[in-house]
């Protein structure tokens, strides 16, 4: 079974995918109560974010990154990314369309999931949006940067994996570590700037973490996807060198 196979695919990493989702889920709803109830770790957040906003971070630089939680940013980096993985593998087997349609099927879900909890918990802003609107949990641009680049690193990298031309494990490391220092500026610039408190984009953040692990289990749930294998064990072929020996 190739790399992307073992990685991606089978019932263990299916698992693992819901624990994920589960967690996040469980800890969305730990700070949601947090904030409905004014609980004490809403005072501690609020004194953090004026702290943070009248930190020495640039503010030029915290708004380049906060505007990268826009949609009309995320969503055009994404589509290029789905559009590269269609091209990438489109001469592979399996469904070249599948994995990318879900990618913006999951980041169209993200107004559908924080908008009800805006209404619904109407937390006042910090005092840079006092008078402009209610309703600042969940950031809705922390949840848009953490699905979108998250989804743009998987992308890539499961269309590198279904080719088995991926470096190796470091860079996989890499993509992830890059994605997470980025949506890390994203949720500093969006508190720096006084759009949002931090119990704002960790909110975002958990709701991408309950997506993200969704996406992949749809992905794999799917049978073949671009460029992958099928989900059913393997023999390994004598060519790979046990290139999917040792990732899983």
């Amino acid at each position: 079974m190739g790399w992307g196979s073992r990685r991606f695919c089978g019932a263990r990493t299916v698992r693992r995918y819901g624990l994920v989702a589960l967690c996040s889920a469980l800890l969305f709803g730990l700070v949601t109560w947090q904030v409905a109830a004014d609980g004490a770790v809403r005072g501690l957040d609020e004194r953090l974010g004026r702290g943070v906003a009248g930190s020495a971070v640039p503010g030029p630089l915290a708004q380049f990154f906060a505007d990268l939680g826009e949609a009309t940013v995320a969503l055009p980096v994404l589509l290029a990314a789905a559009g590269w993985t269609v091209w990438r593998t489109r001469r592979g087997p399996g469904r070249v369309w599948s994995a990318p349609v879900a990618a913006v099927g999951a980041l169209a879900a993200v107004p559908a999931l924080v908008v009800p909890f805006k209404v619904w918990l109407d937390r006042p802003g910090p005092p840079r949006m006092a008078g402009v609107h209610e309703g600042f949990y969940p950031s809705g641009h922390g949840a848009t940067a953490a699905v979108a680049y998250g989804l743009v690193a998987l992308l890539l990298l499961r269309a590198h994996a279904g080719r088995r031309r991926l470096a190796g494990i470091r860079v996989a490391r890499l993509v992830v570590a890059g994605t997470g220092l980025l949506n890390a500026g994203v949720g500093l610039g969006l508190v720096r700037q006084g759009y949002h408190w931090p119990l704002d984009v960790l909110g975002g953040w958990c709701l991408a973490g309950v997506l993200l692990p969704l996406w992949c289990m749809v992905c794999d749930r799917w049978g073949r996807w671009a460029g992958g294998r099928d989900t059913g064990p393997r023999p390994a072929p004598a060519d790979t060198g046990g290139v999917g020996a040792g990732t899983g």
